[in-house]
């Protein structure tokens, strides 16, 4: 659904321009593109206790899903995203990213892509500095279109529940088919498929297959079972 980024020309940068070490949108947008189609659903992981940040990561990507998102949201993410890091086969990222400071934390950090509630061009700007692909969020067309105008057309649809759901999220497909989704907030095992059945929708986010109660069991194994039903959606 995204342009073909290979019919788009850079503009040239002058060998003193910063910018030049800079990742342009489209790069950013394609690879967070590619990273969104290899499961159906990226965990939306939120970690108290940094002893569960690695067994939880090998327990996900066992299950099937490889993409994970850490919400910066406690004092333990930063240290949670750099231990997940390690994890072979994982590919970790920081959500909830509100400010510059929180794009250069969470790529010192180790994490590999950013996901962002919405979207300002200071936290957009910030991302391309720090050369972090990153999927911005928005929930109405005004707000996906000025997106798609700077480049970005793998967007994080929130809060999807909130927002109109699956019907929402299909009736911006028929204006915008150029921009695909990842759906967050409020998508559940029993409502995913209403999503993943969009053409316009790659893949969603969900924080079922990570809850607290089961980390604070160690039930590894059964945050495993919950990975390997996501992947099958």
């Amino acid at each position: 659904m995204g342009y073909d980024t290979a019919s788009f020309s850079s503009p040239a940068i002058a060998p003193n321009d910063t910018k030049a070490l800079s990742m342009i949108p489209m790069d950013a947008t394609r690879r967070t593109r590619e990273l969104c189609a290899m499961a159906p659903i990226i965990p939306v992981i939120v970690i108290h206790d940094l002893a569960h940040a690695r067994p939880l990561a090998e327990a996900l990507v066992a299950g099937g899903l490889p993409v994970l998102e850490v919400t910066l949201r406690t004092p333990a993410a930063l240290d949670a995203i750099a231990e997940m890091a390690k994890v072979q086969g994982g590919h970790v990222g920081a959500g909830t990213l509100i400010t510059a400071e929180d794009v250069r934390a969470a790529r010192a950090a180790g994490a590999r892509f950013g996901v962002s509630p919405g979207a300002t061009d200071m936290l957009l700007d910030a991302c391309e500095a720090e050369d972090l692909p990153t999927l911005p969020g928005a929930a109405t067309a005004s707000e996906a279109m000025a997106l798609l105008e700077r480049g970005y057309d793998m967007l994080k649809f929130f809060p999807a529940e909130a927002s109109g759901g699956a019907a929402a999220l299909k009736a911006l497909g028929a204006p915008l088919p150029q921009i695909s989704f990842c759906p967050t907030g409020g998508v559940s095992f029993e409502n995913a498929r209403d999503y993943l059945s969009l053409p316009n929708v790659i893949c969603a986010g969900g924080s079922w297959v990570a809850p607290q109660k089961l980390m604070e069991q160690g039930r590894w194994d059964r945050i495993e079972e919950l990975a390997r039903a996501a992947a099958a959606l």
